[in-house]
């Protein structure tokens, strides 16, 4: 492990507390994203703790550890346009903050880790301006080709004030499944806030941390995710920057999200009744307490125990396995569970970024889906579980000749 790669969390990154307690350990693991070609195969890999603690004073809970954002971000090989699911979400997403903020072809539109433009393409389509910024310099480069100008950089104070120089200030800004990823948060708050016009809307798309623990989604643990999030430690958060959470909605992306929308103090936005909804609901299912997450910690260890004895069972009955998906959740999996090659002869992937390489820590070759239908496999593990419905309708033949599925959370199940 090289040191320099990664440190320590000394503090809440939301309240600034350093009283922290450790509750989740899932050992030292490559990062999740981290996929390696034939020849990176022969190199050192590099591993990282995979370990959380919770804040008890504003009930965040963070990373122990953080790993080099360049390390995690320069070579981002995830583009979501790959999945349909997600085209239609942010179709949808862009129709109703269009209608929500009352937007025209005079506003301006900033996705913040926009990848490869698939929230920005429908806010085009609607006629209103649009900006990405992406550190994932290939992404971006690709996304600003298909008229999606992208600018490859972090998102900080310096870019906020190059970006109203030339576009402007923002009427909205967008920030999905970035809160979940930054680790030092202040710095994007500040820059957020300069470039908002006064009435301006911050809209964040997160993973909700009260679907994390009732869907026992443990494999969404991984080193780009370095915050788990619910609503009110963000409402902790912002206040300590003038700006307040004035409304929420629960979306059914990545198995469950919070979409949350914030506003300036200053804004004459009203504060929504569902705030406080989603505030009680919090506090009733324990979200605030350290008990909640040593239950947590000890579902996974299950959840370990459970889906182990079942592949080894069909293993045992030369049953032939092989993965469906290689999402970065399917690799915190692996790597916690130790399944490799042993169990899985391949992953197929719909990405042509990812076939051909091998998946990080395990090494199990990532192929096309046409593979299936030529070595017939008995069962398919999908690792990309929240897609469950899709890919089973899409094998539609595999299961027509007796082929059968095996999900692996919120518990192990064969379908």
């Amino acid at each position: 492990m090289r040191r320099s790669l990664y440190e320590k969390f000394s503090h809440c990154q939301f309240c600034l507390n350093k009283n922290l307690k450790q509750v989740i350990d899932l050992g030292i693991q490559p990062a999740a994203n981290a996929f390696l070609s034939k020849k990176q195969l022969k190199k050192k890999e590099p591993f990282f703790p995979l370990k959380v603690n919770f804040c008890s004073k504003c009930g965040q809970l963070q990373l122990t550890h953080i790993v080099s954002p360049d390390y995690l971000f320069r070579d981002y090989v995830y583009a979501s346009s790959t999945s349909p699911v997600f085209i239609a979400h942010f179709e949808n997403y862009a129709q109703s903050v269009y209608k929500k903020a009352k937007l025209s072809a005079d506003s301006l539109v900033v996705d913040i880790g926009s990848n490869d433009g698939i929230l920005l393409k429908p806010f085009k389509r609607l006629g209103v301006k649009i900006l990405g910024v992406d550190p994932a310099t290939k992404i971006a480069r690709q996304a600003t080709k298909s008229g999606i100008p992208t600018i490859p950089e972090y998102f900080n104070q310096p870019l906020a004030n190059k970006i109203i120089k030339k576009w402007g200030h923002a009427d909205v800004i967008t920030a999905n499944n970035v809160f979940a990823h930054v680790p030092f948060i202040d710095e994007l708050i500040l820059a957020v806030r300069n470039l908002l016009k006064p009435e301006g809307l911050l809209i964040i798309e997160v993973p909700y941390l009260v679907v994390f623990l009732q869907k026992n989604l443990f494999d969404t643990i991984y080193h780009e995710h370095v915050s788990y999030l619910s609503i009110r430690p963000l409402i902790t958060l912002f206040k300590r920057f003038n700006m307040t959470v004035f409304d929420a909605q629960e979306t059914e992306s990545h198995g469950g999200s919070i979409r949350v929308f914030v506003k300036k103090n200053e804004s004459k936005r009203k504060i929504k009744s569902t705030v406080e909804k989603f505030i009680q609901r919090e506090k009733s299912l324990g979200l605030g307490e350290l008990q909640t997450y040593k239950k947590f910690a000890k579902k996974i260890d299950q959840n370990k125990k459970d889906l182990k004895k079942l592949l080894k069972q069909l293993k045992s009955k030369g049953k032939k396995i092989v993965g469906y998906g290689a999402p970065a959740k399917g690799n915190t999996l692996l790597n916690y569970f130790n399944i490799g090659t042993q169990t899985i002869d391949y992953i197929v992937d719909d990405s042509s970024y990812k076939q051909g390489l091998f998946t990080p820590g395990m090494h199990i070759p990532v192929v096309s889906p046409k593979e299936i239908s030529r070595t017939n496999p008995d069962f398919i593990f999908i690792l990309a579980w929240n897609f469950a419905k899709p890919i089973m309708k899409k094998l539609d033949q595999f299961k027509k000749n007796g082929g059968k599925f095996i999900i692996p959370v919120p518990f192990p199940k064969i379908i």
